[in-house]
């Protein structure tokens, strides 16, 4: 028999936070690590076009602000939600304090990435 009245569940939300950070940190973070992290220290790329100037540019702009929130918040869900599910794996049911604790840091620092580029 089907049941006619199923119990909600919140895990798509959070199954969607884990896709789009894991999509995210796959798909943006290595272009991000290479320009930023092999390109410029070797001199591949113009000093003056890794500026601090030119960065805080790009991080006030809306287009650069979502990129640098995205970069930071998105693979904090992914990364939460492996951990959480990791636990239960490993037989550590944490419950409801658990899934409070992962996905509560989880939020906060994507509201802390909110706030700090909206403070530059």
């Amino acid at each position: 028999m089907i049941n006619q009245n199923p119990k909600r569940s919140d895990e798509p939300v959070w199954w969607g936070l884990f896709g789009a950070g894991g999509t995210w940190f796959a798909m943006f973070t290595p272009v991000t690590i290479l320009v930023l992290g092999i390109m410029g220290p070797l001199g591949i790329l113009d000093a003056e076009a890794l500026s601090y100037e030119r960065a805080a540019d790009f991080a006030t702009n809306i287009i650069g602000a979502l990129f640098v929130i995205a970069t930071i918040a998105l693979p904090m869900w992914h990364a939460m939600h492996r951990i959480y599910h990791g636990m239960h794996d490993l037989k550590i049911h944490t419950g409801v304090v658990g899934k409070i604790a992962c996905y509560g840091f989880a939020a906060i620092i994507s509201a802390l990435s909110v706030v700090f580029i909206f403070m530059i």
